[in-house]
Order: structure tokens, then C-alpha cells, then sequence
């Protein structure tokens, strides 16, 4: 199997008109002009329930995997250091390198709030010598924050980089479907690729951590060494936009590689951890931070019966993994309405990881009840207790991405579109209860959160 190759010039954009805008649309001032009709709804109805159950997806091979990047694979290797918590090994350095590690990073290039001068002017203090050659260490993420966008993952990020266990240098790297490819989600354009030796670099802070405690250790017990890192892309769980473009060779219209593929396939012990809300309210949010041309609840709806529609023709025709996954349709549709699709997307994670290796949690519990979420979030990723200064700290920090204050004037949502979302969403909220074992994600009856809506 050959290695796929992205040949297109890098700056003409990837998106065709989708063939499921049949008609243009224009933007109603009242709901009323814009609405599914009761035959409409139950057709819909009918449509997803008729799609609902299908074949697991087939998990290409690990050879399969490995053949599509063959770089990431040398680099990384297929086992790590004994008596470390965070997976970590020793990479062979050059003395030329060592002397300024990070001025070739595209991520310290590009991101301005990426800070390394504390990792940089302590790099040479941290390397190995042995036998006239240098090493350096170097470590993978222990856990994953996949998604959802809104649902809270910032809130929670803020607040587990405040564990003294937890070293975290950057929040969103979106490397693995995104950045190693080169790939600009917002433009639909390919750039410059960040090889995985950049994506490495992000894990320097807790690999300098754990390095100092291997060197303050001389009888080689390494059981002690409890720092771990993360990586907090919430768009690692839905987005595979990519490889509807390099796996050409394949007349599929699902996709064959999937993001979990290549996580596992470097790491299959890592810890996922996934945040949810009522995917009502989630859209409604996601409207309000990404809807540059955001103007009123009307607007809102207008554009919830268009999604609708156009997700409704692509399902009669396609299965609904597909129309899930199709990028095209995603950038047809004014609103990702298929993100709150939740159940398809984790159906495909645990093809790959283990049920226990997956933390599904509730923005609402979350909200509700802070400090009992994370103490189920710490001890899912195995962390020691926090002392009594740093949790009260971690209790009272204020909320992160909250709503900002220049759309709190637009309200809730109206009632209609309410009504709308809550019938489209609920067959995929029912499968997801299901998966899960557990009826509060049915989100039937519960009120939204007021709070962290990252």
C-alpha cells in the first residue's frame, strides 16, 4: 500500500459548491417564513430512523496505518519507558540542534501565545550524555480531550493545567487531523505541514519535568514519577475532513482513516476524555462564537431549517455515516449541525479503544456540580489528590469561554427552533443513551447550562 501524498497547490481551496444546495436561500427576517412541516418532520423522522443501526465501520490494519505516514512511525517508537506514567522515550539528538531546539517550530512560529523561553533556556540542563552522544527525552500525550467544540473543554482544560501532576503547554494543537497536513479547517486551504517532531516539542514541559525527577533518582525507581500531559484539540473527535481528499484510491464515501486510527496505533493505552451537552444547545452556542455574520434568533432559525433540509437530502440518498463525515456538506450547511451527532462519532472510537479507556461526561453535570466532575475526572486519569490550596483555587476560578456579553441581548433560541432541533436531534440522543448506558444523554428534560460553554 502506498503512502499518500497531498499534490494539490496549497493555496486553491479544497470545497466544491455542495450538490445538496439544490436552491439559493435568502435569509427571512420571521421565523414564521422559514419552517419544516409536520409531513416534513415525520418524513425526516422516518429517514434517520431507517439509518440509525449499520455495520461497524472496517479498522484498516495497523500496517495500513503505519503505510500512510511511515515518518510518524519512525519517529515515534512502539514501546515506551518502564516505571513512567506518561509514555516517554529517549530520542538521539544532534550537538547542533542542542543548541536552539525550537527555532524551526512552526507552532512557536505561528502561535504568539505559545511561550518556550523557559523550555528553551532549560534544554541543554535537561539532555543525556552517554557514550559521546546526546539524547533527549521525549513524551505523547497521556490523556486526549477530543470534543466536543462548546461543550466545556476549555473550562476543563483551564482547570486540570492547575494539578501539579499536569503539564500542558498548549491547548489546542489540532496536529493530528489538522496541522500534519498542513490542512486550514476555516479556509478549506493546505499550507506549510507541521512534522511530528513540532507536535512533539508541545510535550517539553512535562518531559523536562519528568527528566528531573529520572536524574534526581539514581537507584532507578522510577514509580514516583507521576507527571503526565494532554492533548486538548476539541476537534480530534469529529473532524476527518483530510482524508476524504488523500485517500483517493477509494470509490468509499465513508472515510477509511479516522483520527483514533493513528492515536492508537502509537498509543493504544492513551486516555480519552469526551464532553457533551444537549446538542440544542450546543449548535445555539457554536452560533453564537463561529457566526461572524450572527444577527438575530430569526437568523438562527433560518439557518437551523436550512441545515436540516440539507442534511435531510443527503441522508435519503447516502448512509448516514457518510453524511456525518462529508466535508462538503458540513461547509454547505450555515450551521455544523452534524457535530451534535454524537453517538456516530464515538461508535467509531471505541472500534479502537476499550470502554474504559473513554470518560464521556455532561457539560450540565458539569455546570451542576463542579467539584464532583472533576474529582471523576482526576481520578479517571489517575491523578493524585490535589492539595488543599490548589483545589479551592480550582473550585473558584472563574469560567472560561463563557457567553460574551455582546449576544446576551439575542436571548434564548425561539421556541420553534427549540422545538425543531429537539426532534431532529433526540433519535441520535436516544442511540447515544443507549451506547452509554445511561438515559440523562437523551437530554429529554434537562435545562441548559448557564455556565462554561467552551
Amino acid at each position: 500500500m502506498a503512502s499518500y501524498n497531498l499534490l494539490w497547490y496549497n493555496k486553491s481551496p479544497l470545497f466544491t459548491p455542495s450538490p445538496y444546495l439544490l436552491r439559493p436561500t435568502v435569509v427571512s427576517t420571521s421565523a414564521a417564513a422559514a419552517e419544516v412541516s409536520p409531513s416534513d418532520s415525520k418524513l425526516l423522522q422516518k429517514i434517520i430512523g431507517s439509518k440509525l443501526e449499520y455495520e461497524p465501520r472496517e479498522v484498516p490494519t495497523e500496517k495500513e496505518v503505519m503505510e500512510t505516514s511511515p515518518h510518524i512511525f519512525s519517529v515515534i517508537p512502539r514501546s515506551f519507558l518502564p516505571g513512567i506514567k506518561n509514555p516517554c522515550w529517549y530520542e538521539e539528538i544532534s550537538s547542533q540542534l542542542s543548541a536552539n531546539p525550537y527555532s524551526k517550530n512552526l507552532f512557536t512560529l505561528h502561535l504568539k501565545e505559545l511561550k518556550i523561553d523557559e523550555l528553551r533556556s532549560n534544554f541543554q540542563q535537561h539532555l543525556q550524555r552517554r557514550n559521546g552522544k546526546l539524547f533527549r527525552l521525549r513524551c505523547l500525550p497521556f490523556f486526549y480531550i477530543i470534543g466536543q467544540p462548546k461543550c466545556g473543554t476549555t473550562d476543563i482544560y483551564d482547570r486540570l493545567v492547575m494539578h501539579p501532576e499536569i503539564k500542558i503547554k498548549l491547548k489546542e494543537p489540532h496536529w493530528w487531523n489538522r496541522k500534519r497536513f498542513g490542512y486550514d479547517y476555516f479556509s478549506s486551504t493546505f499550507h506549510v505541514k507541521y512534522p511530528v517532531e513540532d507536535y512533539l516539542d508541545l510535550f517539553d514541559l512535562a518531559a523536562q519535568n519528568i527528566q528531573k525527577e529520572i536524574s534526581r533518582n539514581s537507584s532507578g525507581d522510577h514509580r514516583a514519577l507521576q507527571f503526565i500531559t494532554g492533548d486538548a484539540s476539541a476537534s480530534t473527535m469529529w473532524d476527518n475532513s483530510v482524508w476524504s481528499y488523500v485517500d483517493t484510491d477509494r470509490a468509499d464515501t465513508e472515510p477509511r482513516f479516522l483520527n483514533q486510527d493513528f492515536i492508537h496505533t502509537v498509543q493504544p493505552d492513551a486516555k480519552i476524555l469526551v464532553t457533551l451537552r444537549d446538542p440544542v444547545d450546543r449548535l445555539y452556542s457554536d452560533y453564537l462564537f463561529f457566526n461572524k455574520a450572527k444577527s438575530s434568533t430569526e437568523d438562527f432559525h433560518q439557518k437551523a431549517v436550512e441545515s436540516v433540509q440539507l442534511f435531510q437530502s443527503c441522508l435519503s440518498a447516502q448512509t448516514l455515516r457518510s453524511c456525518v463525515y462529508k466535508p462538503s456538506l458540513l461547509k454547505s450547511m450555515p450551521l455544523r449541525l452534524t457535530l451534535g451527532m454524537y453517538f456516530v462519532f464515538l461508535l467509531d472510537w471505541l472500534t479502537v479503544f476499550q470502554r474504559e479507556q473513554i470518560l464521556v461526561i455532561r457539560l450540565e453535570d458539569y455546570s451542576a456540580n463542579l467539584t464532583v466532575t472533576m474529582k471523576k475526572i482526576l481520578d479517571f486519569l489517575s491523578v493524585g489528590p490535589l492539595p488543599e490550596k490548589v483545589e479551592a483555587a480550582l473550585i473558584k476560578q472563574p469560567r472560561s469561554n463563557i457567553r460574551l456579553g455582546k449576544d446576551r441581548p439575542l436571548g434564548h433560541m425561539l421556541p420553534s427552533t427549540r422545538d425543531l432541533l429537539t426532534d431532529f436531534y433526540q433519535p441520535f440522543n436516544n442511540k447515544l443513551a443507549s451506547v452509554l448506558d445511561n438515559k440523562a444523554f437523551r437530554w429529554s428534560t434537562v435545562p441548559q447550562p448557564q455556565g462554561a460553554e467552551a
